[in-house]
């Protein structure tokens, strides 16, 4: 048989391998992605759950809050003076904004741009182009008009929200007493900022659980909304807006740089106007100096100058070196201290303690006070309320500067007790006043209504502080120096002051005039202070140009109030002054 025909052999089968390398990948390649799936499982569930608990609840959980408005400021007699009026903020998600292409609607995105007074480039780029932020601030407290018309524009990304803005009706009559809240609504000045603890609430607030159609199912958190206080003033704001209408009147006609004003109620302490001029509108004020909104009447100093005087005498009677009815030599109208001149307006000759009011004399409060030790004088300074504050607890008040060294050189002791060597504010000198107006009394200012009156204390004899009201009177009365501040039909008193303004080396030829008094002197009911800061022209006297002001706002005081005349044909303080009356 041929080669061609012989059948083939079978091949010989080979006999399977225990673990094929084929197997042996698919193996491991299970046992790797299982171990990862374990490792993984173990890191999201042992060693960071956080993760998926949080991606889970951004899906599931929503926080319904509700809108507290801040407490109201009123008056006391319950006018508004700070209210809080619900706006809308809007805001964009940059996210839906740029998914949607929300800006290549020119037209519509041209509108918002204009309407949030912005171009259309700015407007973009305060949105931005990164997709992770999901929330940003277009504009805040919008007018409702405006954000009616963007609702309309029904731009994608576009969103709003309620919050609060604060309203001040009465302006920049009440601006830095009442201080001002930021877009937030947190005072920042003033009253807001005193008080803002009490005129914020606490929102209330939901936190639940939703399905997949936005259903509830699960309430998990309930806050019960805490509502904000209200305040109330001592502010009559009647007299406010008397008082802020003479002051600026006042620093506008004589060119000064600024002005203040405070009106007591001498039987309570309470403040029933307290102003400044310049002002400005809190409700708009972006374009206002920040040295605006400080409350000159409590934050700045000056050396009160004659309005001292008064408390001078007072020394000398509280110390029992002077009586009633004492007369001073004042002639020649001069004397030396030290090295140093003090020197009156004309040679008075002899004056009774009237006399020296009513003329103003540093000749005679100097002699006076030269007479008793310098501690006492320091000592019943301090006690009416000189070198610390009022009371009223008000933020950035000053306490002035009333210095209690050991040593006094006799002239520096002569100044003392016609107002130079110390500072004050109007509120200090007010105090000082009310509390001669009230027999004698020291109480504490108050900002806010009260119900009765602090206690006080008794820091002069009575009969000293009636005496005192007569001789401030007398200044009133012709022949004193400021026959400017009467008032028609009430019988009022008070003192002048013109001082330099001190500067580096000495004084310049700056002036701050101010007048403070009180009345009516039958039945003392208010003190009012005015203070004008440094006057251009020829006029810069106390009784020149603050006096007038202090009898406006006394006369339209006392008729707010109904306080019945007392005019002269009234009785008078039964205290009588001794010795001859220069007026």
């Amino acid at each position: 048989m041929s080669r061609q025909n012989k059948a083939p052999q079978a091949r010989a089968r080979s006999l399977p391998s225990v673990l094929s390398w084929r197997f042996a990948f698919v193996l491991l390649s299970l046992t790797a992605v299982f171990t990862a799936l374990v490792v993984r499982a173990a890191w999201l569930q042992v060693i960071e759950p956080d993760m998926l608990v949080s991606q889970g609840d951004m899906r599931s959980l929503r926080v319904e809050a509700d809108t507290v408005l801040r407490g109201m400021i009123v008056d006391r007699n319950g006018e508004e003076l700070a209210v809080s009026v619900p706006v809308e903020a809007i805001w964009a998600d940059p996210k839906v904004v740029i998914e949607r292409h929300a800006a290549s609607d020119e037209r519509r995105w041209h509108a918002l741009a204009d309407i949030l007074q912005m171009t259309p480039a700015q407007l973009l780029g305060k949105v931005g182009d990164n997709t992770q932020r999901r929330f940003v601030y277009l504009q805040r407290q919008v007018n409702p008009a405006v954000v009616e018309y963007v609702k309309k524009l029904k731009v994608p990304g576009i969103y709003f929200r309620q919050e609060s803005r604060r309203y001040y009706p009465a302006a920049e009559v009440t601006a830095q007493l009442l201080g001002f809240t930021n877009v937030d609504d947190v005072g920042v000045e003033g009253i807001e900022k005193r008080f803002n603890d009490l005129l914020t609430g606490t929102a209330g607030h939901k936190v639940f659980r939703k399905d997949a159609k936005g259903r509830e199912i699960e309430v998990l958190e309930r806050a019960q909304a805490q509502a904000p206080g209200n305040l109330q003033l001592s502010i009559d704001q009647r007299i406010q807006s008397v008082t802020y209408r003479e002051l600026k009147k006042a620093v506008l006609s004589h060119g000064a740089t600024s002005g203040s004003a405070i009106v007591v109620d001498v039987l309570t302490g309470e403040v029933l106007a307290m102003v400044n001029s310049p002002s400005f509108n809190p409700n708009n004020r972006s374009n206002a100096p920040a040295y605006l909104f400080r409350n000159r009447a409590i934050t700045d100093t000056f050396e009160p100058g004659s309005t001292m005087k008064p408390l001078a005498v007072l020394s000398a009677l509280e110390f029992g070196s002077a009586t009633l009815s004492a007369t001073v030599n004042t002639s020649p109208g001069y004397m030396r201290i030290g090295g140093s001149w003090v020197r009156d307006a004309n040679n008075y000759n002899d004056l009774s303690l009237t006399g020296i009011i009513q003329k103003s004399s540093n000749i005679g409060v100097s002699k006076l006070v030269l007479d008793i030790p310098v501690e006492h004088v320091i000592s019943l300074y301090g006690n009416m309320g000189l070198g610390i504050d009022t009371g009223m607890g008000l933020n950035g008040e000053s306490s002035g500067m009333l210095s209690h060294r050991r040593r006094w050189s006799d002239f520096e002791r002569a100044t003392l007790s016609f107002g130079y060597g110390l500072s004050v504010t109007a509120a200090q000198l007010a105090k000082v006043y009310a509390t001669i107006a009230n027999g004698g009394v020291n109480r504490p200012l108050s900002i806010l209504k009260t119900t009765e009156a602090y206690p006080g204390e008794q820091v002069l004899a009575p009969e000293h502080a009636a005496a005192m009201l007569e001789m401030m009177e007398a200044n009133i009365l012709p022949g004193g120096t400021a026959t400017r501040a009467r008032v028609k039909g009430y019988r009022v008193g008070g003192k002048t002051g013109t001082a330099r303004k001190a500067i580096a080396g000495g004084y310049g030829d700056d002036y701050v005039a101010s007048f403070a008094g009180v009345g009516p002197v039958s039945n003392p009911r208010l003190a009012c202070v005015v203070v004008i800061n440094e006057p251009a022209g020829d006029f810069y006297h106390g009784g020149e140009i603050a006096a007038p002001v202090f009898a406006n706002i006394m006369g339209a005081s006392l008729q707010l109030l109904n306080l019945p005349p007392d005019d002269s044909t009234q009785p008078r303080i039964t205290a009588l002054v001794g010795g001859s009356n220069a007026g």
